[in-house]
């Protein structure tokens, strides 16, 4: 059995479900402190050593594009985005996604970067660029194939380095060739 999600009113036109269900909202200030205590049971202080914080590091976070996922008043998931470049071209760097451990068996995730990857596209946004695992996020229009000349700042897994186009030149420099170059901030 699986669980149905339901966004807040003003996201309802991203993804509407069924209301019984965890409410996806988009981030707020007031959510910070327990993003912060999900992220850290989630991946625990590994997660600070990682190259995708490096880019949080300078990359600007995208509250507007970020989604929290809540039941009965508490944080059960969020998903983070920020503006980056690669070259001339801005993208948008997924991460981190994170789902309470009792939530995740219920396509939570899945929701939430659906979400995300909606706002992106709404937004203008040609692709999304993350760092995470192939089979989930493949299943979800992610890819490696377009990402061999992409740098990331600290070495990375290059099978997990994924892009998801959200428009049809969206794997594309701005120039037309190939996405690359170091990871920026905007």
């Amino acid at each position: 059995m699986t669980a149905a999600f339901v966004l807040a009113p003003e996201d309802s036109a991203l993804n509407p479900t069924p209301a019984a269900a965890p409410l996806i909202r988009r981030e707020t200030a007031a959510d910070a402190a327990d993003i912060e205590a999900l992220l850290d049971h989630a991946f625990g202080p590994g997660r600070f050593a990682k190259a995708s914080e490096r880019v949080r590091e300078f990359a600007l976070l995208r509250p507007d594009l970020s989604f929290c996922a809540e039941e009965s008043g508490r944080l059960v998931g969020c998903v983070r985005q920020s503006e980056i470049r690669i070259g001339e071209t801005p993208l948008i760097f997924l991460g981190p996604l994170a789902v309470a451990a009792p939530m995740r068996r219920f396509g939570l995730g899945a929701r939430l970067v659906e979400a995300a990857c909606a706002a992106a596209a709404q937004a203008g946004y040609r692709a999304i660029l993350l760092v995470g695992d192939p089979p989930f996020f493949g299943k979800l229009g992610f890819s490696a194939a377009p990402t061999g000349a992409i740098l990331m700042p600290g070495p990375v897994d290059r099978a997990r380095l994924l892009l998801k186009p959200l428009a049809p030149d969206g794997g594309r420099a701005l120039d037309g060739g190939p996405l690359r170059g170091a990871v920026a901030g905007t």
